[in-house]
């Protein structure tokens, strides 16, 4: 038998499955497959008031993935406790919500209003820009990441984890200015900066001009980055960025990841979450791999 387990900052796990922020909906998904077969449900961004996001047209198709400047649309968290929270609670499964903030106040707001709820951890999303520092994102520089990182556990009653941006030069200094503010863990990597030009119309194809650029193009980066940070902190790790496969979730397993997160292979297919986890124990099986331990110490280096 197979052992899947997985602890995060106190929080077992049944597996390493979990869905990727802003690509995932418990409603639409819980209509393609057994939302229990997860490990964590992690939701879409959440902050302390509705966002409307971005101008259209705000998704677009690349080489390898997609670019999207959605800018987390959502509908806030008042909203989100009354209306979205009953019906994830009904899963069991960890229910891990990522929040959203334009300034530090903005975080600590959320994660007050999730004390009392039946969440078992948060996600803070870093990369949100700052609007008090003219937009520069918190996650790009190390004391502001570190900022809201000491803040937010000062007002919040659960465990956190850490979002990282990938749009820096040194993501360990990042990681470690969380973890000495007392992240509980991290997760990595948010998207990379990208952009996609019409070359008839010659213009942007987004209205914001930029997005998020994620998918299969983007896991050498993500995987390179999860190794680094592994050896630069203690916390534990969720690592994302283009996982398709089961053996792409082995590849992070073996760089330093924890559990991993699946995000844009859910728009091809929507049982990306349970299929990914199938070939995984396959792979498993195949190589007589008892539990995620002894999987990630088989790395050869």
């Amino acid at each position: 038998m197979i052992d899947l387990s997985v602890n995060i900052a106190g929080v077992t796990l049944n597996n390493p499955i979990t869905t990727a922020s802003g690509t995932f909906s418990a409603h639409d998904s819980s209509t393609f497959y057994d939302l229990n077969e997860l490990g964590a449900m992690i939701t879409k961004g959440v902050a302390n008031v509705p966002w409307e996001g971005n101008e259209t047209p705000r998704i677009a198709e690349t080489y390898g993935g997609m670019i999207n400047a959605v800018g987390l649309q959502n509908a806030g968290i008042d909203s989100f406790i009354k209306d979205e929270l009953p019906f994830i609670n009904k899963f069991d499964t960890k229910v891990i919500v990522n929040v959203a903030g334009r300034t530090i106040e903005d975080y600590c707001e959320v994660a007050e209003k999730l004390n009392d709820t039946n969440v078992d951890l948060l996600e803070i999303n870093v990369s949100c820009p700052n609007v008090k520092k003219g937009g520069i994102g918190f996650g790009t520089d190390p004391k502001l990441a570190a900022q809201v990182t000491k803040e937010v556990k000062k007002v919040c009653k659960k465990p956190i984890i850490v979002k990282l941006t990938p749009n820096v030069t040194d993501i360990t200094e990042i990681a470690k200015a969380v973890e000495a503010e007392g992240a509980d863990a991290i997760s990595l990597i948010n998207t990379l900066l990208g952009m996609k030009i019409d070359v008839h119309r010659r213009k942007p194809v987004l209205a914001n001009v930029m997005g998020g650029f994620s998918g299969p193009a983007i896991k050498p980066v993500a995987v390179r980055m999860v190794y680094q940070v592994r050896r630069a902190v203690n916390v534990p790790i969720i690592g994302l960025g283009g996982i398709m496969t089961g053996e792409d979730v082995v590849e992070f397993i073996l760089a330093g990841a924890d559990a991993v997160s699946i995000g844009t292979a859910v728009f091809a297919n929507p049982t990306a979450p349970v299929d990914i986890k199938n070939e995984l124990i396959n792979y498993m099986e195949k190589y007589n791999f008892k539990d995620l331990k002894s999987l990630r110490d088989s790395f050869n280096m």
